[in-house]
């Protein structure tokens, strides 16, 4: 069964389920679910049922359900589709990495099989979008960051910046104005209590440049949204 053959509703529902746990997340509840699309617990057990009839979950009950490989194939398909439109938008039309999420979510249901692989021959086939989420091949193998940690919890130190979280458009704007993005290079000061997090943006970690960057604090919200490579 391919991503097509399901309805938008039943990709969706796959897409959440797997990506709930991409990054060291926990497997989505039925009332997760429920409050991530606006419908009621009725309905996404009415979906649940149908996906688990398809064969594309397995349903335990009072359990998250669980993928099962055909499952797991659309949502990585879809997956991919959204990451592919994510960062097309961007590179190619100029969008800022904070508008593209509910762009692609439409496109990500219309656009073609070969539209989406025309897309990624394009852009030169990139490895990750414009938040540091892998994209999928067209095999669904998809690069792996289990060593990652949140810049909430790190101490202080020289990182990379490798992902920041989709979730909220405007703790991405804010991390932008400050340069806060995949690929940048920062060293945590210190961790003030609860306030804010004391960062320096821009570091070369080889210690060859000469001056130093200026010192920005960062909100635990906005920490919380950053995922640095751990060395």
């Amino acid at each position: 069964m391919r991503a097509g053959e399901v309805s938008e509703v039943s990709q969706d529902y796959l897409k959440a389920i797997w990506s709930a746990q991409e990054w060291g997340g926990t497997a989505m509840t039925a009332t997760e679910l429920a409050n991530r699309f606006g419908t009621t617990k009725a309905n996404v057990t009415e979906v649940l049922k149908r996906l688990d009839e398809l064969g594309l979950i397995v349903r335990v009950p009072y359990r998250p359900p669980v993928l099962t490989a055909q499952g797991e194939t659309i949502a990585l398909s879809m997956v991919r589709r959204h990451r592919l439109l994510e960062t097309f938008l961007v590179e190619s039309l100029g969008y800022g990495w904070d508008e593209v999420h509910d762009e692609a979510e439409i496109l990500e249901h219309a656009a073609s099989n070969l539209l989406i692989d025309r897309i990624d021959a394009f852009l030169g086939r990139p490895q990750a979008d414009p938040h540091g989420d892998p994209i999928p091949g067209p095999d669904g193998q998809v690069e792996s960051h289990d060593s990652s940690i949140l810049l909430a919890e790190a101490g202080p130190g020289t990182y990379e910046v490798i992902r920041v979280s989709d979730a909220d458009p405007t703790v991405l704007s804010h991390l932008a104005e400050v340069g806060v993005r995949p690929g940048a290079n920062i060293e945590v000061l210190d961790q003030l209590g609860a306030i804010q997090i004391l960062v320096a943006i821009g570091v070369d970690p080889t210690g060859t440049m000469p001056g130093g960057p200026m010192p920005v604090g960062i909100d635990p919200a906005a920490a919380s949204a950053v995922y640095l490579s751990v060395n």
